[in-house]
């Protein structure tokens, strides 16, 4: 299985013009045989939307917006992200990944932070639901940014048998020196390295870049390996596509060699949290 992470700019509240940039980036990834493409966290809208989420917000019932990638998953399998509006009205940071025409998976951001320079609990409802899903390939888990930052979630989807995580991603900084580029991606690298290690499993990271309201995106997306070894890394504040090759033989070999993973009793973390809840 040979995966691509996308790592591009958009057009704040611009899906046209985005859906634009996606399809290109599909085909490209085509063209060097890649079996699945991840872009990043809210990559068809924009990430600074605020009051405009309403006007952005797409029902996955009305596929006027996702029928190219509905195409096109037959030949390769997409995972984006967009503003979802459900039947209640409720907006949410979601993913979609598509697959052999239809939306294999819907992942709604569980952990929209509101702190520092995010305000997403004001525009966003939080996602209730964690699943791991049945790709073509192997089970794949997906989380979204802050996701990535509460170790239960890693943990919840590999103990429901994910092979595969990908991590979608906006992640800012106000600064673009050199000592903040390489801070930020060592710290998100440092995660995902151990998460991978720990659960022996694949985690790719796509992470966008360019300038929105005051902030910019700085990319570093990567590829992680069941031994915690990043296959490869891309560009800081650089549009790029990235690809590496996944073969499920390497969670094999790192779950053996290194039983802590196969050895893990999530009755006994369960146990202990209900405890914990008494106190």
């Amino acid at each position: 299985m040979k995966i691509a992470a996308a790592q591009i700019d958009t057009q704040l509240g611009n899906i046209e013009k985005n859906i634009e940039k996606h399809i290109q980036f599909c085909e490209n990834a085509l063209k060097e045989k890649a079996n699945l493409i991840v872009f990043p966290e809210l990559s068809l809208t924009g990430y600074s939307l605020k009051d405009i989420n309403t006007d952005v917000a797409i029902d996955v019932k009305d596929t006027f917006y996702f029928k190219e990638f509905l195409k096109l998953s037959k030949n390769i399998s997409i995972n984006l992200g967009f503003v979802e509006i459900d039947s209640e009205y409720n907006i949410y940071n979601a993913s979609a990944y598509f697959e052999d025409n239809e939306i294999k998976h819907i992942h709604r951001k569980i952990y929209p932070p509101t702190y520092g320079l995010f305000e997403e609990n004001r525009y966003f409802s939080k996602g209730k639901s964690l699943k791991s899903f049945d790709s073509k390939y192997c089970r794949t888990g997906i989380l979204i940014c802050e996701d990535m930052w509460h170790i239960s979630l890693p943990y919840l989807l590999a103990m429901e048998k994910s092979k595969l995580i990908l991590g979608l991603a906006a992640s800012p900084t106000r600064l673009s020196n050199n000592s903040e580029k390489f801070m930020n991606y060592e710290i998100n690298s440092e995660h995902h390295r151990t998460f991978a290690r720990l659960l022996s499993l694949y985690f790719v990271f796509s992470n966008r870049v360019g300038f929105e309201d005051g902030i910019n995106f700085w990319g570093g997306s990567e590829i992680i390996d069941p031994f915690g070894n990043v296959l490869i890394a891309a560009k800081h504040f650089e549009e790029d596509l990235i690809y590496a090759n996944i073969d499920l033989n390497e969670i094999r070999k790192s779950r053996v060699r290194a039983r802590h993973f196969l050895d893990e009793d999530p009755e006994f973390t369960l146990k202990v949290l209900k405890n914990i809840n008494k106190e």
